[in-house]
């Protein structure tokens, strides 16, 4: 039993030791290029998708890192804009419909193309579903409708602590 509790708790180690060693070096690499606004010029020519899915300029950064690095690795960047305050909950709800749909591409397509798919097909299919998906709801959804649910969840969570306490 101590064997097995070891080697969890060894592996465990390994895997936050793994990520933390890929993630805090990027995250310090993207402040670094946000205060010096090399951020601002790399995804400038990105901001048609901020147009198309009527969205914040803020929002093309956590799209494209998404995108490019995964969920795992680009959680941290879409986190840390919300910590900020630079997305609201309607850029974030659609940053993650996009990305549940469409992130890793690179990582995921030569995994895929590894074992024998199509790569083309694949990340031109995966592409087009996020791309409509997210077009459609960002077409639907609305600042106010947000808002609402804003309130709501705000009044639930009120009504909920007072059933507590």
């Amino acid at each position: 039993m101590m064997d097995i509790l070891k080697e969890a708790a060894l592996g465990s180690f390994n895997s936050v030791y793994s990520i933390a060693i890929i993630i805090i070096p990027i995250m310090i690499v993207m402040q670094l290029m946000k205060d010096y606004q090399v951020l601002d010029k790399a995804t400038g020519p990105f901001s048609f998708l901020s147009k198309i899915f009527n969205t914040s300029q803020e929002s093309v950064l956590p799209f494209l890192v998404g995108i490019i690095f995964g969920l795992s690795y680009g959680a941290g960047v879409i986190i840390q804009s919300a910590k900020e305050g630079n997305l609201s909950k309607r850029d974030l709800f659609l940053i993650t419909v996009f990305l549940i749909t469409c992130h890793a591409v690179f990582e995921d397509t030569l995994l895929f193309v590894a074992v024998g798919a199509n790569g083309w097909l694949l990340l031109g299919v995966r592409t087009l579903a996020a791309f409509l998906l997210t077009y459609i709801l960002s077409k639907r959804i609305k600042i106010e409708d947000v808002s609402k649910l804003e309130a709501e969840d705000g009044q639930e969570l009120c009504h909920n602590h007072k059933q507590i306490f």
